[in-house]
């Protein structure tokens, strides 16, 4: 009778050759169009006609892709699999294995039939995209980027609004622990899979197929997905979606939990899950974030909002400006576009409008999007706007019903569209690859030719007016100046600057608000309401002081920690003119020290320090710190609580497992400042 073979996967020649060394796995983790080293024993008579057998899937079979059967050749096959005999003795055979470019990837199993007698199985092995193989879908010429956008576990997210950029740093951990099986198992718990389990594990060959399924698993919507998203500004039941950094408890959270969504996400934890699934089955992918982010509702490459006499935003109408909005982007060919499609495509997870019946979006082709050619595959018309729409503010009277057009804008929305630099720490712009630069004649013709692909003409065309909503020319004009720091715990300290463009005088009622926002730009509480009566003589310029105190807005503000300020200045016999400014304000201060050399395998101690910067005391202090290759999982730290001005200093320990440059990444929360987030740069030495 046949015994069991044994094998021997030589795993880390194998893993070294395909850029595999960082996953920490007893199994062979190899990627596809490339040979990889298999020995094993116990066939008699090794070389003699033996036939190789791997599968995939429920049901492989060779129509599906999911199934292989080899002997063995003296050369690689161009088109399937293929076995090329390396070494034989008397009772062992070394054997090198390869899978063609277009391979199904996942978990296979690995076969062998000597003769007659019944297959034996050599064992599991997971099959893997190939971005340094220039014959795969995901191919990457540039190794550089292939290091960031494949291999890199770190990444830095920007966040705040155009005005005010700010930055903090995540976590992907693709390599890490358990991550690849679950990486596995979202696969196939989709929707797609579900319904067709053949057919979805047929189409794995292809990256644009695996890039729609996984935008749509990554979300809790339609599927029972990884992440639910909350917009409410309430998190009760779950964790803040700020509050998290990185996706590693995320994805272990969802395994533990029997695969219910995770409790809660915002958009940049969908963007951050997404690239860390699409990094570990290696499709190069990376975060974009774009400010003044458009989300038309409707499809008219046009955002209205509204707002009452005292100039009150009103939520009216599904369209939304977010101060900025966090998408991926994952690098491969668009066989059904055409070479000029290929490169960066745009998939985003965050359920903000259903694509074919479910919350998934893209792969939209970024270059489809810059010359609108909305007609392509897949959702471009949604990403066109959400960095070309225009915006038209409205002033609505709720007694009669009645729109009055305020005033329209087209260069407002998709701003700074930024990235993190490759190899650095810095931030990239890449809004040029995006759009045409704003109002440009070249811009404008884009923006022409995306609306009448999708039939709307001339419609509600802000450079093309018509009777119902003639802009007219506004008397004054006005502007929020920021004066001093912006900063939580400090007072707020604004100019309203007003300046009258006519030749005579002008008296001007002005209706102040300021609320607490989320990033979003959704309202939730009220922090300050004033009004005011100027008279401006011809042509002056006046400046209006305005402080909001901290005490006025600590209990109000969120902790995305922004505001909008917002003033309608009714003219006297003129047009209301809008004046409005979105702040995010920054957190305090924290800073890390690593006291010592970090080495492999040697414990070196960390201190994180925090000054309490109000005149208050804080207290429920948390400190949660991770870094791939430097800790497991994240660690949770309690602080006693801090008197006014109180410096606090707080040491732990930790033993990195791995050489080179590492990030470790902090996170400090108490009752008066949420999610003060920092990371440094930890060189491992051997």
């Amino acid at each position: 009778a046949a015994t069991q073979p044994s094998t021997n996967w030589h795993l880390k020649e194998n893993a070294r050759e395909h850029h595999t060394s960082k996953f920490s796995s007893e199994e062979l983790i190899v990627r596809r169009g490339q040979a990889f080293t298999v020995t094993f024993n116990g066939t008699e008579r090794p070389e003699q006609n033996l036939i190789f057998i791997a599968e995939t899937g429920p049901k492989p079979s060779k129509a599906t892709r999911s199934l292989a059967t080899f002997d063995i050749s003296s050369s690689v096959s161009k088109e399937g699999w293929s076995a090329v005999l390396q070494s034989s003795s008397s009772n062992s055979v070394s054997i090198s294995i390869s899978s063609p470019h277009n391979a199904v990837i996942g978990r296979y199993r690995l076969s062998v039939q000597s003769g007659s007698s019944p297959p034996a199985s050599l064992g599991t092995f997971v099959l893997l995209f190939n971005p340094w193989s220039s014959g795969d879908d995901v191919f990457m010429p540039n190794k550089a980027e292939c290091e960031e956008y494949v291999l890199e576990e770190f990444g830095i997210i920007f966040a705040g609004n155009k005005n005010h950029i700010s930055s903090f740093g995540w976590n992907f951990g693709q390599f890490q622990g358990d991550i690849l099986n679950i990486c596995l198992s979202i696969m196939d718990r989709s929707l797609y899979y579900r319904q067709d389990p053949v057919t979805d594990v047929s189409h794995r060959h292809d990256p644009k197929y695996l890039g729609r399924v996984l935008s749509a698993m990554v979300n809790g919507n339609d599927d029972q997905g990884v992440v639910l998203g909350n917009w409410s500004g309430k998190y009760e039941g779950g964790k803040n979606p700020s509050s998290w950094t990185g996706s590693g408890e995320i994805l272990q959270s969802w395994k533990k939990s029997g695969f219910k969504p995770v409790k809660y996400g915002q958009c940049w934890v969908f963007a951050a899950v997404l690239t860390t699934v699409l990094r570990c089955l290696g499709i190069p992918t990376r975060t974009i974030t774009n400010f003044s982010s458009a989300h038309d509702a409707d499809g008219n490459l046009r955002v209205d909002e509204f707002y009452d006499a005292d100039g009150n935003h009103l939520e009216r109408g599904a369209d939304s400006v977010w101060n900025f909005h966090v998408w991926n982007e994952s690098w491969f060919t668009r066989n059904d576009l055409g070479p000029s499609y290929s490169g960066w495509q745009v998939l985003d997870a965050t359920p903000q409008e259903q694509s074919g019946g479910i919350y998934q979006c893209g792969p939209a082709s970024r270059y489809a999007v810059k010359e609108g050619e909305v007609d392509l595959d897949y959702d471009v018309p949604f990403v066109f706007a959400e960095v070309n729409a225009d915006c038209m503010y409205w002033n609505y009277d709720s007694a009669t019903g009645k729109k009055t057009l305020i005033f329209s804008k087209s260069t407002e929305i998709g701003d700074s569209i930024s990235t993190k630099a490759v190899g650095r720490d810095d931030r990239v712009d890449v809004t040029s690859d995006y759009k045409y630069e704003e109002g440009s004649a070249k811009e404008r013709d884009v923006f022409k030719k995306a609306r009448k692909k999708l039939g709307l003409g001339d419609k509600f065309d802000p450079t093309a007016p018509k009777v119902e909503e003639i802009e007219q020319k506004p008397d004054i004009s006005g502007k929020f100046k920021v004066a001093g720091s912006l900063e939580v715990g400090k007072d707020l300290n604004l100019l309203l600057v007003l300046e009258n463009l006519q030749s005579d005088a002008k008296t001007v009622k002005v209706n102040m608000t300021a609320w607490s926002t989320l990033y979003t730009r959704r309202r939730v509480n009220e922090i300050w309401k004033d009004s005011i009566s100027v008279t401006l003589a011809p042509k002056e310029e006046k400046q209006f002081p305005i402080k909001i105190k901290y005490p006025e807005y600590q209990q109000q503000i969120t902790t995305d920690k922004t505001i909008q300020v917002t003033a309608l200045c009714h003219v006297e016999d003129g047009i209301q003119v809008l004046v409005q400014r979105n702040i995010a304000l920054d957190n305090p201060a924290i800073d890390i020290q690593v006291l010592g050399e970090a080495r492999v395998n040697k414990e070196v101690v960390v201190e994180v320090a925090f000054t309490n910067p109000i005149n208050a005391e804080v207290k429920d202090c948390v400190l949660q710190v991770e870094g791939s290759d430097l800790l497991q999982g994240v660690l949770e730290l309690r602080i006693p609580p801090l008197k006014a001005s109180e410096k606090s200093s707080t040491k732990f320990k930790m033993i990195p497992s791995e050489a080179g440059p590492k990030h470790l990444l902090v996170n400090f929360s108490c009752d008066k400042f949420a999610d003060i987030k920092t990371f440094k740069m930890v060189n491992v030495i051997n």
